[in-house]
Formats: structure tokens, C-alpha cells, sequence
């Protein structure tokens, strides 16, 4: 099994006629599955024309109709970004993958109050995208250093992400889905969510989550892992303080009002039972070990 995506998925990307959606959604469309799992793509305007065989409609409402698609992957530029997710929410999508980066915030307010009481699921903005190795992968991660198996993996950080892969697979540990949540401030699922999603996947036997700096969303996720968590989470925080007036990596890694450092992070994981590392390099190893 898996979380959020598998064989059953049908993928439209939009903004699937820009050099990105192109390339991003032939790779897609070219890894394991992907032939079956991506039907559609959306450019408004622009229906009735294919990219790579995939036929281009007008509106997300319309893919859905005429082909079915339940998942939307988006990688329209920032100033419309925000808009493409409203239109895949209204079309009543089951899943949202928003991999644009630069979004305002302002629009990802709007669209966050716009989804409340909304079936669909958003991952992302700012995200690489989420992965069932060997199955399906939507987004711009690297299929070629993903294995299927039974860690689970989430992250904040793209490039995280692949580090932790990479590690886990020249280890022969496979996973069972890749999720990049994104660091923006404003996103969707956090990794307390994906954690549920893990926690009821029989096909997952441990999980490896990425943080950083800025907010609480690992501190509550620590809460969660302590009240309801059956099985190890092994943990790495990234990131240290920015000398006064740098920007940090991600617009999400803000710390503010005492909130959001990373030995807070540490500290509460640790207190819930994580295994937590500081060293990026040793986490594939930590989580071998864990696994016994």
C-alpha cells in the first residue's frame, strides 16, 4: 500500500504548456506507472491541443469530466498558482500537489479559507512533490534514487528529501511514500497529518521526518507522535539562526517570539521518543538501527 497516491490515481497537471509542467510532467509520465496515471493536462485557452500525447483542456472541471482525474499537479507561475489551486478545489479534487514556489501570501490565505469544509487535500505549495517508489511519482523529485519498501518519509525540504532517499536506499532500506509538505508558511498537510496517514499505512514500518526552523508544526507533531504514534520515527531539524537581517532558506523558516528554534524542535521530538540525529549524514544509519 501507500499515502495520497497510488496506481488508481489520475493526474492532470496544470500548466502542463509551460517549459516546467512539460518537462516535469514527461518524467512523470515516463516513471513506473506514470502512463496510465497521467491523462490530462490544463492551459486555459489551450484545449483541444497534447503535450506528449496527453490531451490539454481548458479547465480542471472539464479533465475531470472527460477524463477522470482526481489528482492535480500545479506548476503555474506564482501570481496565478493560487487561482489553479481554487480551480482544482472547486472541481473537487481529491488531492492537490502545488509545487510553484513564490506564491504570495497574501493569495495562499484566501486560498486556505477558501478550502475550509473542502474535501480536497493540498500538498504543498514550494514542495517536490509526493512518490510511491516503483508505483507513481508527481513532482520533480528523482525517481531513479527511490526503492520501494516501508519508510515512510516526510519533509519540509526538498533537498533533505533526497539526501534522506538516497541514504535509505544504498542502505536497502525501500519506502513507502515520499512526501514533500514544503516550506512555505502557508502550505498544506503538515507533518503531523502525513504522520497519521503513515501510522495507518500497513505497508509502513517507520518513518524518517525533515524539519527546520520557523513555526511549530514539528513541535505539534511531536505531541501527536507521543499520544498515537505505533511505530519509530527517527528525526533530523535543519537549519540555524540567521545572523540579524538574512533571509532564511524557506519563506516557512521564521523564528519569532521565542518560538521555532531548532533545539525546541529537538527537544520536543525527543521528549515524544524520537530518534532524533543532528548530523544530516547519519540519519539513513539511524534509521537501520532503529529498525534493528
Amino acid at each position: 500500500m501507500s499515502i495520497l497516491i497510488d496506481r488508481t490515481s489520475r493526474v492532470v497537471t496544470q500548466g502542463i504548456t509551460g517549459k516546467t509542467g512539460q518537462f516535469h510532467t514527461r518524467m512523470c509520465f515516463e516513471y513506473a506507472a506514470g502512463r496510465d496515471c497521467f491523462v490530462a493536462g490544463v492551459t486555459p485557452g489551450k484545449g483541444g491541443q497534447s503535450v506528449e500525447n496527453i490531451p490539454i483542456f481548458d479547465s480542471v472541471i472539464e479533465a475531470r469530466d472527460k477524463k477522470g482525474c482526481n489528482v492535480s499537479v500545479i506548476y503555474v507561475p506564482p501570481r496565478f498558482a493560487a487561482a489553479a489551486i481554487d480551480e482544482a478545489v472547486d472541481a473537487e479534487l481529491d488531492l492537490v500537489i502545488c509545487i510553484t514556489e513564490g506564491i504570495p501570501v497574501r493569495d495562499m490565505v484566501s486560498t486556505r479559507r477558501r478550502m475550509v469544509g473542502k474535501k480536497t487535500i493540498l500538498v504543498g505549495p514550494n514542495c517536490p512533490g509526493v512518490i510511491t517508489p516503483d508505483v507513481l511519482k508527481i513532482g520533480i523529485m528523482p525517481g531513479y534514487i527511490h526503492r520501494q519498501g516501508s519508510i515512510g518519509v516526510v519533509s519540509r525540504s526538498g533537498t533533505l528529501t533526497y539526501e534522506v532517499v538516497d541514504q535509505l536506499t544504498k542502505l536497502g532500506l525501500g519506502q513507502s511514500t515520499c512526501v514533500g509538505i514544503g516550506g512555505d508558511p502557508i502550505n498544506g498537510l503538515k507533518h503531523r497529518d502525513v504522520m497519521a496517514h503513515f501510522n495507518e499505512d500497513p505497508a509502513t514500518e517507520a518513518v524518517v521526518m525533515c524539519g527546520e526552523i520557523g513555526g511549530t508544526d514539528e513541535e505539534d507533531c511531536a505531541k501527536w507522535i507521543e499520544q498515537h504514534m505505533s511505530k519509530p520515527v527517527v528525526a533530523f531539524i535543519a537549519g540555524v539562526t540567521a545572523p540579524a537581517g538574512k533571509r532564511m532558506g524557506h519563506a516557512g523558516a521564521i523564528i519569532a517570539g521565542g518560538k521555532g528554534a531548532a533545539s525546541e524542535k529537538i527537544a520536543a521530538l525527543k521528549a515524544a521518543g524520537v530518534h532524533v540525529t543532528q548530523n544530516p549524514a547519519e540519519i539513513g544509519a539511524l534509521t537501520k538501527q532503529v529498525l534493528g
